[in-house]
């Protein structure tokens, strides 16, 4: 069953997809589970979109069927999660970069762990997450980018964050296809995350210990 999930997400086929989904769900299958599956799904669409089999329509239909997903496992993740918001976190696609597949995956991951997540969307201007700090006072910032030309937008929002005095009050993480500790280091982000649970991770570590 999960490599069925996995398998279909990877070959774009959403509605044997979705209804492997709801199977699981009606068997009592583990929530998280599922997602894992369907994250491993999208890895294989970022690897047959680096290897030029898949391209950007791909890309974004993959994302369609992932929200489907997201949309029939979230009700069974919330009712564990509870109430009480662990923290803020602000987070977004970088500009230039239009990807939202390891964004939506990454938000969702925070959103059912507890965090109270402001999601700027893809494309985001500079400026529009150094407004989006100053106005939720969020002390984590979670950058995303799948794309190389991603780093530089990245370096720039950070710079932009430092420049607006707000660089001693929040962690930056970033995330995304091609991330490496070198990118870290050239971005002058805090850490970065080779994937959503890492992302889930450096919140909570950084939440809990501001």
């Amino acid at each position: 069953m999960a490599g069925d999930l996995v398998n279909l997400l990877a070959d774009l086929k959403e509605q044997e997809a979705l209804k492997v989904v709801k199977d699981r769900l009606g068997k009592g299958d583990d929530a998280l589970k599922i997602l894992d599956d369907a994250r491993k799904g999208m890895e294989i669409v970022g690897k047959r979109f680096a290897a030029s089999q898949y391209f950007i329509p791909d890309l974004v239909y993959s994302g369609e069927i992932l929200k489907g997903v997201s949309e029939l496992v979230k009700p069974k993740l919330t009712k564990a999660a509870g109430p009480k918001k662990l923290g803020k976190v602000v987070f977004g696609t970088v500009a230039g970069d239009i990807h939202d597949i390891g964004k939506d995956i990454v938000v969702f991951m925070l959103d059912v762990s507890g965090f109270e997540v402001y999601d700027l969307g893809v494309d985001v201007p500079v400026q529009k997450f150094v407004d989006k700090i100053k106005e939720t006072g969020a002390p984590v910032v979670g950058l995303s980018g799948f794309l190389t030309l991603a780093f530089d937008s990245m370096k720039q929002t950070i710079e932009a964050i430092k420049s607006a005095g707000l660089r001693d009050k929040v962690k930056v993480m970033i995330g995304g296809g091609q991330m490496s500790e070198e990118v870290r280091k050239y971005t002058g982000a805090d850490a970065y995350g080779k994937d959503a649970m890492a992302g889930v991770s450096l919140a909570q570590k950084w939440i809990s210990a501001g």
